[in-house]
């Protein structure tokens, strides 16, 4: 299994609009639309990552706590989906189900958005505070597949707690490890 770090998007940087397809939803949606009063939380994910699978159970459960205190969720799946028919859409709105997963799931066919936010594993996460800056960039937590760790969520929820409670964030961030975004 490949391990690829997160790219250190720069502290600061605006979020990158988009404007991409839910496979959750019968709509799209864009960056102003999934942002929350208090912050933005974007991740980077594929349906058949192992580090995905890994932490899945835990993303729901930030969402939940998160998102009636302000925060903006937003899933997006880059995948080339001709050499990975498993992330096609159809069966992003299978996992959807399958995880209780209730924020937008999008679809970035061209990839431009993941090249935007200079992704490159799943699962990356982003968040952003009200202004829409970048103020976190990294891991959930050391938790990886098969390395014992228990998954806490403790590296992202204290991010997303410094945003919701105008506390200071260490700018010193772990990246993200994760499979490769499989790029066309």
């Amino acid at each position: 299994m490949a391990q690829t770090p997160s790219n250190m998007l720069p502290l600061g940087t605006k979020a990158p609009d988009f404007l991409l397809p839910a496979s959750n939803f019968n709509t799209n949606f864009n960056f102003a639309e999934s942002k929350g009063h208090k912050g933005t939380l974007v991740m980077f994910i594929c349906n058949h990552c192992p580090f995905v699978l890994h932490v899945m159970e835990e993303v729901v459960m930030i969402a939940n706590d998160y998102r009636v205190q302000g925060l903006g969720i937003v899933a997006i799946s880059s995948n080339d989906i001709i050499n990975y028919p498993q992330d096609s859409p159809s069966k992003m709105a299978d996992f959807t189900l399958e995880h209780k997963v209730d924020f937008p799931y999008l679809y970035d066919e061209t990839q431009e958005v993941a090249k935007a936010y200079n992704a490159a594993c799943t699962p990356d996460f982003y968040l952003f505070d009200s202004q829409d800056k970048l103020v976190y960039h990294g891991q959930m937590d050391d938790s990886r597949p098969g390395n014992e760790i228990s998954i806490s969520g403790s590296d992202l929820r204290n991010a997303i707690d410094s945003v919701i409670y105008n506390r200071h964030l260490n700018d010193v961030q772990k990246p993200s490890i994760g499979c490769n975004i499989k790029w066309k």
